[in-house]
């Protein structure tokens, strides 16, 4: 015979999961740390302090 499971832990147990999996999905998609945002802000600031610096008049 068979061990009896819950259906509720089953069911939020699935639950969790899913959410994890969308998590660890948004997390790749959209997540960069603070220090990679700031470094591509930086060299973007440069970037155009360059560009303006060589601008002729």
């Amino acid at each position: 015979m068979a061990t009896p499971i819950n259906l509720n832990k089953h069911r939020k147990e699935k639950a969790r999961a899913e959410k994890r999996k969308a998590a660890d999905a948004n997390a790749v998609k959209f997540g960069r740390s603070l220090a990679e945002r700031r470094l591509d802000q930086a060299r973007a600031e440069k970037s155009a302090r360059e560009l303006d610096g060589k601008k002729r008049e």
